[in-house]
């Protein structure tokens, strides 16, 4: 199960991030979103869990929770659309 998490403090690192959510169950893999430009995190990330019993349970759990000082937003990750938006071959020039 793909999870989103947001409001992220900009320190919170890949393993700050896994090690919060294995409390909850086996993860897959944990990445903080970077900016390319800057380095820096973006606040928001995403966790992969092994088991949707297990994300949904870090997700009733963490949604909401402080984590260094923010509240964060945990939730099921949504498919990104397909074209990746722009005005690439769909509208009118």
């Amino acid at each position: 199960m793909q999870l989103y998490v947001g409001n992220l403090d900009y320190g919170t690192t890949d393993q700050s991030l896994k090690d919060l959510f294995a409390e909850y169950g086996e993860v897959v893999s944990a990445k903080i979103i970077m900016d390319r430009e800057t380095g820096r995190s973006k606040g928001f990330g995403f966790v992969e869990m092994a088991v949707k019993n297990e994300g949904i349970k870090a997700i009733s759990n963490l949604n909401g929770q402080e984590l260094n000082g923010r509240n964060i937003k945990v939730n099921e990750a949504q498919q990104k659309p397909a074209g990746g938006g722009g005005n690439r071959g769909g509208g009118r020039w």
